[in-house]
């Protein structure tokens, strides 16, 4: 009798202390994954716009989140289309920033989103602009552009095209080009002389890294001078 009274004691202990062992596990909330926002479009000024003011509105296209998150802007203004002569870094909550520059002057601009959660955006492309000056005839070349062989690239050929773009805010100037390039930094050999393409064949050597920079000239003796560009062989 007193072995069946343990018994049942025991069997009810194991009852009260494992009634739960079949319940599911709860099910992990998803973590949900920070996504940088989106880059933001760029408005005004315009590509290649020529501004009557030098107090200059710039206006770009939201950017979004997928999360949802708070967005910051930081609009970048510069001397130079490397962003190596950087003028003025502000930063943004809203889709439009004013800014004083000064006047007869070429720039170029680009903004990035950030979110809160310090998640950030590529930069825009650039965009370049001039602002007017008093009593100006003549404004300079914007300065020119890389278009091929990309920056640092390495090449397996014994040949290369040199491709750049510029562009002039006076819209009636004609545009020549002076070419240098080398194995020196900076490049001092003058491979083109006031030419109208904007491109130019050029012989290789293997294991080489080259350097190359482009003079942009107009008819009315304005010429800007462009930033070093570079690439190897193998």
């Amino acid at each position: 009798m007193k072995n069946l009274i343990y018994l049942s004691i025991v069997g009810l202990l194991f009852i009260s202390c494992g009634g739960g062992g079949d319940d599911p596990a709860p099910t992990p909330t998803p973590e949900v994954k920070n996504v940088a926002p989106t880059i933001p479009t760029l408005v005004t000024p315009t590509d290649n716009k020529l501004c009557v003011d030098n107090t200059v509105a710039f206006q770009w296209n939201p950017a979004t989140d997928a999360n949802k998150d708070a967005i910051v802007y930081q609009i970048q203004v510069a001397k130079d289309n490397a962003f190596a002569q950087i003028v003025k870094t502000t930063e943004a909550s809203t889709a439009g920033q004013t800014i004083a520059l000064d006047k007869n002057t070429a720039y170029y601009w680009r903004i990035k989103a950030t979110d809160s959660k310090g998640l950030s955006s590529d930069y825009s492309p650039t965009y370049k602009f001039y602002t007017a000056g008093d009593a100006v005839v003549n404004h300079l070349p914007f300065s020119p552009e890389l278009v091929e062989p990309a920056l640092n690239t390495v090449l397996s050929t014994t040949t290369a095209t040199l491709k750049w773009n510029a562009a002039d805010v006076d819209a009636t100037d004609v545009l020549t080009y002076d070419v240098y390039f080398g194995t020196t930094n900076p490049p001092t050999v003058k491979i083109v002389d006031n030419a109208s393409a904007k491109t130019k064949e050029v012989t290789l050597e293997a294991a080489k890294e080259y350097f190359w920079k482009v003079v942009v000239k107009d008819n009315k003796g304005g010429e800007t001078v462009g930033q070093i560009w570079k690439f190897k062989t193998n």
